[in-house]
């Protein structure tokens, strides 16, 4: 429907009551006009919501799933815009971090670079999609621009390529849109010297043009850990030509600026197995010349092109680049001695710092052709994509230079001791703090040149189809191959020599299949297997870490390794309950990973192929409305997880690190009134153990070595509608202020923890 007819029915809608007011004044002298307050609901732009329900997504914003979310054979949570905002989180790594079966990670390997997820137990921090296309920049994210977020669970190479052992997450971005026009405002204040603007604007130009922008502008200390600071600021700018009813052009600019000053690298691990617990009150020690920063600028053009009745094209087009970088301060726990004594006492102490940057260039093209056909009685809905991609990630380091006279020694000389100190304590032999520890390493930190660059092509084919082989029955599959070309260059970055010049190429083929039966009319029960498939050296800030997911050399020269495969076997069902108003959804899953390459002491010659681990578990979850005022997201899923092979015999048989068994998380609303309306959050995660990723977790004498606890964190929120442009909105964050803590780096040195209680005050406005 075209903007002007959908505002004549609005309008003449809007009119009849008045001309009904206007005939009874006509038999009546006196009329009684009271005031009327409309409270009203903001309309949803998103073209993929389920109306009437806040929580519940209707279908996926990738051209590629055919079928509403409810008729797919495959596990995908949705996260809403309205389910977003009612949370008061804002960063993607808060968001997907209250979800089921998502856990978050350190900067392993000492690469900080924006954030690290990790799904159903398989590293995913380069398995991040924005509309679609791979986001090879490994930045923090916001989501001021997201209309929705999509978690694909399981391997998922056959849609997304390469990587994806685990699963995958797509933002799909707020487009410009010709149904109707709006402006809106939010401005929020809270705890912290929290401070945070947003503006959405769109506006249609006659009937074939529109324009969208989104700008953003935030502030605010670390909740409970000030003076370490997090800044925000973005702009998001899209444009659409609607040229025909069958032909759209739509282009956009996205550019984001984030830096965290200061950065909280968290506590970290004391005690011994198996009395190995968090510290106990540690202050910020980050350095004041700390930083952790990204800047990200794209732009995107995308074509919807409906070529005839039963033929679509969808085509997108992305040129990005992006620049991140961070110097970072951690801490452990140790023995330590003063000046003047041999006299042991406990102590933490700064480590070296950790640094890196990088320049990321990149170009992506995506085609998909929908061809919806009959064939021998069969509806059949094929889809057909091509691919190309260049990703070109160059990085290095800076030099870090201490002026700070240190204050305690690391080893004791005897009874004598003598010898200068050589380490920075937090705290002297009786426990208190030394002053102005921010400023303790007097610490610079100046940036070197490359020593890495990383470069990867990629075409590839895919090729999909549903069927419905009866009124009940219906089969979807796929298949996709990649081609890449991989090159690799080390060099010193302090002399410039060349010190690796790596490169080899290979094909990947992946497939998916899925049967669904409809056991009612709305059900579905569904079976599904997927493979995915990894290269060796595919992770761009990895170099020749091999058990981080960098290259495995041999005899000087890039393994002739095999690719990591995972296979994934998948049985659930989906029921789309109260006229399409709830969604519920279960699954059984087993996913298989073999062929692994694992690490060998940080060496540059890494054990390859040699690892093999299998995660089983079941997923459930409920999105929309459960009454008419009651709606919520919940989600919970229970794993188990097998390191089943590796060149370390004693990993076999233990779980893999970083792995939580349990989690859940329940997001609910209650609309009390047209006005008022309050809901809560709750997340638990059960207690996991780290270790190097995509092996067994560290254990000693069957006990984990490095654990994060177990946490259950609660938020709430409330809302008041003054009127159809003006409402206010209040969250609690961590209500209970509870101190927990997300991820552990696999040494224990330091341990991330959870934001501590915050306030947020909002307030929305829309003209």
């Amino acid at each position: 429907m075209q903007k002007t007819s959908l505002a004549m029915g609005l309008s003449t809608a809007m009119l009849l009551p008045l001309a009904a007011v206007a005939q009874t004044a006509n038999t009546d002298k006196t009329v009684d006009m009271r005031e009327v307050l409309v409270l009203g609901k903001r309309l949803d732009p998103n073209p993929n919501a389920e109306a009437g329900t806040p929580y519940k997504a209707k279908t996926s914003a990738d051209s590629r799933h055919t079928r509403p979310l409810a008729e797919t054979p495959q596990t995908i949570s949705v996260v809403t815009k309205a389910a977003i905002d009612d949370s008061g989180l804002t960063d993607l790594k808060q968001i997907l971090a209250a979800q089921p079966g998502i856990t978050l990670g350190t900067g392993e390997n000492g690469n900080a670079f924006g954030d690290r997820y990790i799904i159903r137990g398989q590293e995913a921090r380069s398995d991040v999609f924005v509309d679609g296309l791979r986001d090879p920049g490994m930045s923090t994210r916001e989501s001021f621009a997201v209309e929705q977020i999509e978690i694909s669970k399981g391997p998922n190479s056959s849609f997304a390529g390469r990587g994806t052992a685990g699963g995958a997450v797509n933002a799909i971005t707020k487009q410009a849109t010709l149904d109707h026009d709006f402006t809106r405002f939010s401005a929020g204040v809270g705890s912290d010297s929290q401070r945070r603007i947003t503006s959405d604007v769109n506006r249609g130009y006659g009937e074939n043009f529109a324009v969208r922008a989104n700008i953003l502008w935030g502030e605010e200390d670390v909740p409970g850990r000030a003076p370490s600071s997090r800044s925000r600021s973005g702009l998001a700018l899209s444009g659409l030509w609607e040229a025909t009813d069958n032909f759209s052009l739509t282009t956009d600019y996205y550019g984001l600026r984030t830096k965290d000053h200061m950065p909280d690298l968290g506590g970290y691990l004391v005690g011994t197995v198996p009395n190995r617990v968090p510290a106990n009150n540690v202050p910020v020690y980050a350095q004041t010349s700390d930083f952790l920063q990204s800047d990200v600028d794209t732009l995107t053009a995308r074509i919807n092109w409906k070529i005839a009745p039963q033929l679509k094209l969808t085509s997108l087009t992305r040129y990005g680049k992006s620049s991140n970088a961070y110097v970072t301060t951690g801490a452990n726990a140790g023995t330590r001695y003063n000046g003047s004594t041999s006299v042991p006492f406990t102590a933490a102490a700064l480590d070296g710092g950790h640094t890196g940057w990088q320049e990321v260039d990149y170009f992506a093209h995506q085609s998909n052709l929908r061809w919806d056909k009959e064939l021998a009685g069969l509806k059949h809905e094929f889809i057909f994509g091509a691919e190309y991609t260049d990703h070109k990630v160059l990085s290095g380091t800076y030099q870090i230079t201490n002026t700070g006279a240190y204050n305690c020694r690391t080893a004791s000389n005897g009874a004598a001791p003598v010898g200068p100190l050589n380490a920075y304590c937090l705290s002297d032999a009786y426990g208190q703090n030394y002053a102005s520890l921010n400023t303790l390493a007097g610490r610079s930190a100046t940036r070197l040149g490359w020593n890495q660059d990383w470069h990867v092509k990629t075409v590839a084919l895919t090729a999909m189809d549903t069927v419905d082989l009866t009124d009940k029955l219906s089969a979807f599959g796929g298949i996709r191959a990649d081609y890449f070309d991989l090159n690799l260059v080390r060099r010193n970055n302090t002399t410039g020599v060349i010190t690796g010049d790596y490169a080899y190429n290979d094909t990947l083929v992946n497939g998916h299949f899925g049967l669904s039966y409809k056991v009612a009319k709305d059900a579905i029960i569904y079976a599904s297997v997927a493979s995915a498939q990894d290269i060796n050296g595919g992770e761009a800030d990895s170099g020749t870490s091999s058990g981080y997911g960098g290259a495995v050399l041999y005899d000087g020269k890039i393994a002739g390794a095999k690719p990591e495969t995972s296979i994934n076997y998948e049985l659930g069902t989906k029921w789309d309950l109260f006229d399409h108003k709830l969604l519920a959804t279960a699954a059984l899953f087993q996913t298989t990973k073999k062929d692994v390459m694992e690490g060998a002491n940080y060496d540059t010659v890494g054990t390859f192929n040699t690892g093999k681990n299998r995660v089983r578990g079941l997923e459930v979850g409920l999105a929309g409305n459960f009454t008419e005022r009651l709606s919520g997201q919940i989600g919970g899923s229970i794993m188990q997880s097998e390191v089943l092979g590796s060149a370390t015999a004693t990993n076999i048989g233990k779980p893999l690190s970083n792995f939580a068994k349990k989690s859940f998380s329940a997001q609910l609303k209650f609309q009390q009134t047209d006005a008022l309306s309050y809901g809560a959050v709750a997340r638990h995660e059960s207690d996991r153990c780290g270790g190097q990723p995509d092996t067994a977790a560290g254990y000693t004498n069957g006990v984990c070595a490095q654990p994060v606890p177990a946490f259950t964190v609660y938020d709430v929120f409330a809302a008041y509608r003054f009127s159809r442009r003006f409402d206010l909105r209040l969250n609690v964050l961590n209500v209970g202020n509870k101190d927990y803590y997300t991820a552990v780096y696999r040494s224990g040195a330091f341990l991330y923890k959870g934001d501590a209680r915050a306030v947020r005050l909002t307030v929305n406005y829309e003209l």
